[in-house]
């Protein structure tokens, strides 16, 4: 941020604490808006050849923000990614205006170029359990194969992201009938356990070789450290390649699916938002898109005016 006036500089660093400690934002989403506005401001320092102190930003017009936006976008740096990037100079900016009174109209009406949502492709109710037979007999460590086989089971049967199971510590263990998760954003939630899940995590217990003190991971990498999200994603490639199953088949499929099969089964969609921690109804409705043709299905059948 060597280009950044100090103001400006100062001005981003509060805004970072006010999202961290106000909107509960997790660190991955501070980190991000902390890289994106700052490169917004170091553009903007090169592009006016000058310094841009606090009275200047305000004084950023529309032919400017087209400048930004046609620097940065490139092979690189898509639509989705391009998007993402002018929300967070404008969440930066609705803050700034607000706190030294001036008129953001400039950046706020700059659009964001459009692009197609991509829907999650979870799995189907087979190959999930197919994937999870299938790493079960990958690696030559009896022991490696067995944690494996948790965190997946953990993934598909709990809904936990990746990062929330590789989280777990020690003294997590055994699991008990419910666990408490906090999310992102530090959002909390209780998630039931199922019996298939507890079992999985109790034989990787027995045959896990690394001592486990309360507060080590609960999963550990084959020299002992913390298991990292890159090995399960390699163990999820190598056995879909053996399936033959799509790249679209990854440890967060494996939520996905949690969620899909869940709504399959008559699962209320509010719970549904519940077991996954999500703050909006919206994501939920996401990871279930897939689904619209089978929930008119069941509208058709179900509901009194449909026939």
């Amino acid at each position: 941020m060597g280009l950044i006036s100090p103001a400006a500089r100062d001005a981003l660093q509060t805004w970072l604490e006010h999202q961290r400690a106000l909107k509960g934002a997790a660190e991955n989403t501070i980190t991000a808006y902390q890289g994106d506005v700052a490169d917004f401001l170091a553009f903007m320092t090169a592009h006016k050849a000058q310094a841009q102190g606090l009275g200047a930003l305000a004084e950023i017009k529309i032919t400017d923000m087209r400048a930004w936006m046609a620097r940065t976008r490139g092979p690189d740096v898509g639509p989705r990614s391009m998007a993402r990037k002018l929300s967070a100079v404008k969440a930066f900016y609705r803050w700034l205006a607000e706190r030294e009174g001036f008129e953001p109209t400039a950046v706020l009406s700059t659009r964001a170029p459009k692009y197609q949502k991509k829907l999650p492709r979870p799995l189907a109710v087979d190959a999930a359990k197919a994937m999870i037979d299938c790493v079960e007999i990958q690696s030559d460590r009896p022991w490696v194969s067995a944690r494996d086989v948790a965190v997946l089971t953990l993934l598909w049967g709990c809904g936990l992201r990746i990062s929330e199971a590789l989280g777990l510590l020690a003294r997590d263990a055994p699991l008990p009938e419910t666990l408490r998760i906090v999310g992102k954003g530090g959002k909390e939630r209780v998630v039931p356990v199922l019996p298939a899940a507890r079992d999985a995590v109790d034989a990787y217990l027995r045959l896990c070789p690394h001592p486990l003190t309360p507060d080590a991971p609960l999963f550990r990498a084959i020299r002992g450290g913390a298991l990292s999200a890159r090995s399960i994603a390699k163990v999820m490639a190598d056995a879909r390649m053996q399936l033959g199953l799509p790249a679209t088949a990854t440890p967060h499929a494996m939520r996905h699916s949690f969620a899909t099969h869940l709504l399959d089964a008559g699962g209320d969609l509010r719970a549904i938002q519940e077991l996954l921690g999500h703050a909006s109804l919206s994501t939920t409705q996401a990871y279930t898109a897939v689904d619209t043709a089978r929930l008119m299905e069941v509208y058709n059948r179900a509901h009194p005016k449909a026939g």
